[in-house]
């Protein structure tokens, strides 16, 4: 872990619902109460924790829970957990680059799960659960590529990564009571077990950049 943690920082300083909507995952000039917007999509294991985490950073203005990467549309979270859809359960992030940067974004998306894992985090299992970066455009697609090079070429982690980096698809924002779920269901067991003691570690590594 502390090899880790060092990789990191060593890269940064080189790298320098009511109903299912279709968001627009090509609109990358997106205006937040006047100042510019960029937006990134990650697919790591069950949303609700993918959300609770990049929610607690400075210059995330929204983090939306949803589904994307799969073959049919709106799909419900029924279908999604079926397996049979190709959708993954994901997070689109709308945030400010002048306060924190694709780069921050993909460190804290490398390091709050397990990126080796294939269809699965935890006992979540499926392809629903799988690791993935969804890009934007290219410059997003070629830091996620690079990252992700450098990672399995510093070894990391103890087995190679099994993320996928593909282009962004049509996002299906997820039913209501999917959105903002740890905030409003913080005492429920999954909360309680799984995503918690997560948010623990991520502030102690990511303190600088909590809000």
């Amino acid at each position: 872990m502390h090899r880790f943690i060092l990789f990191i920082f060593a890269f940064l300083l080189v790298a320098g619902c009511k109903s299912n909507t279709v968001k627009n995952e090509n609109k990358m000039d997106i205006s937040v109460n006047g100042l510019k917007t960029d937006t990134a999509t990650f697919a790591a294991g069950c949303f609700w924790c993918v959300e609770a985490v990049f929610q607690e950073l400075k210059g995330v203005h929204s983090v939306t829970s949803g589904y994307t990467g799969g073959k049919i549309k709106k799909p419900t979270y029924r279908e999604v957990c079926s397996g049979l859809t190709g959708h993954a359960e994901a997070c689109q992030i709308v945030y400010d680059p002048s306060i924190i940067s694709y780069d921050d974004l993909l460190e804290a998306f490398w390091k709050s799960h397990d990126p080796t894992t294939l269809n699965r985090q935890g006992s979540d299992q499926g392809t629903q659960y799988r690791s993935a970066i969804f890009y934007h455009n290219e410059e997003q697609k070629n830091k996620a590529e690079s990252y992700k090079t450098k990672l399995n070429a510093e070894k990391a982690f103890d087995n190679p990564i099994v993320t996928a980096i593909s282009p962004a698809e049509a996002f299906f924002t997820a039913e209501d009571y999917h959105q903002n779920y740890f905030n409003q269901n913080g005492n429920a067991p999954y909360c309680s077990f799984v995503i918690a003691p997560k948010l623990e570690k991520f502030r102690k590594v990511f303190k600088e950049k909590v809000k």
